[in-house]
C-alpha cells in the first residue's frame, strides 16, 4: 500500500491536523518527519482538547504507531511535557516512537535564537525563539546532540563540548547562566534520556517494514512549504498551529483556526 504525505502548501493553517485526524484512523503508522515544537496540530473531541506540538496526532487512535522521525528537532522537556499530559488524561503512548538519530534542541539553542532576534532588531525574521533555526544549524554543521547520545553519559558531555566551542562568542552574554554549565546540562539531558529510553528505536527501520508489509503510513506535515528555509519567502513568517474540530469518530465538521 503507498504511503500518503500530508504537507501544507501555502503558509500554515492549511487543515493539515483535520485530514491526519480523518485519515489516522485506518493507519498503521503515523509519522511526523519534520519541524519542532514551534507548531503543531489541536484537535477538538467533545468537550476535550488535545494539543500537539511534537507528539503525531494519531496518537489518538490506540492502533496505530505513532513515530517522531530522524527529521524532527526535538525539545524533550516538551516531549515529555506531551507525554505525561496524555497519560493524565488516560491516553496510551505506548505506541509512541521517536527516532534515534533525531536531533535534540540544547539550552545554547534557545539562547542564540533569542539572541539573533535581537541583533536584528526591526529585521528580525519573527521566530519563536524555540531553537529550531539553531538546532538544525548545528545538525548541518554536524555539531548536533542526537536523542541516542542521551543515553550516554561520555558521548553525550563530549559533544555538547564539541558544540558550545564555536559558540563561545555568541554565547558571552550568558556565560553566567546556569544553564550553560556542562556538568549540570548533561545530568539534565541524561534524566531526559532515561525518561524517554522506552520509545527510542530505528524508526527508518520500523517505517521500512511497515511499507513492505503493505500497511498505510501517514507521514505527517507540521510545517508549511512557504515559510520553509529553502523558500523565497523563508524569512517572512514562522508556522502557526492549527486546529481541527471532530464531532463524531466518521463525520468531520469544518475547522476554525486558533493559536496554541
Amino acid at each position: 500500500m503507498p504511503s500518503i504525505c500530508i504537507v501544507g502548501a501555502q503558509w500554515g493553517d492549511e487543515g493539515k491536523g483535520k485530514v491526519v485526524d480523518l485519515l489516522a484512523e485506518n493507519a498503521a503508522v503515523v509519522a511526523r518527519f519534520q519541524g519542532g515544537n514551534n507548531a503543531g496540530h489541536t484537535i477538538v473531541r467533545g468537550d476535550e482538547v488535545f494539543k500537539f506540538h511534537l507528539i503525531p496526532s494519531g496518537i489518538l487512535y490506540p492502533g496505530a504507531t505513532c513515530v517522531i522521525g530522524n527529521g524532527v528537532v526535538i525539545d524533550p522537556s516538551v516531549l515529555i511535557g506531551e507525554i505525561d499530559g496524555l497519560k493524565e488524561r488516560g491516553v496510551d503512548v505506548g505506541n509512541l516512537r521517536v527516532s534515534a538519530n533525531a536531533h535534540v534542541i540544547m539550552p545554547y539553542h534557545l539562547m542564540l535564537d533569542h539572541a539573533g532576534e535581537a541583533k536584528l532588531g526591526k529585521l528580525e525574521i519573527g521566530t519563536t525563539k524555540r531553537g529550531i533555526g539553531p538546532c538544525y544549524a548545528d545538525k548541518s554543521a554536524r555539531l548536533g546532540i542526537r536523542i541516542q547520545d542521551l543515553l550516554d553519559e561520555k558521548i553525550l558531555k563530549q559533544k555538547i563540548m564539541a558544540a558550545l566551542e564555536p559558540k563561545k562568542l555568541m554565547l558571552r552574554p550568558f556565560e553566567r547562566d546556569p544553564a550553560l554549565d556542562l556538568q549540570a546540562m548533561t545530568e539534565q539531558y541524561l534524566l531526559y534520556g532515561h525518561r524517554l529510553e522506552q520509545h527510542i528505536a530505528d524508526t527508518a527501520s520500523l517505517l521500512h517494514r511497515a511499507l513492505d508489509d503493505e500497511q498505510l503510513v501517514i507521514f505527517e506535515g507540521a510545517q508549511a512549504a512557504l515559510p520553509a528555509s529553502g523558500a523565497a519567502s523563508a524569512r517572512a513568517t514562522s508556522p502557526r498551529s492549527g486546529v481541527w474540530r471532530r464531532r463524531t469518530r466518521r463525520a468531520s465538521a469544518p475547522g476554525r483556526s486558533r493559536p496554541s
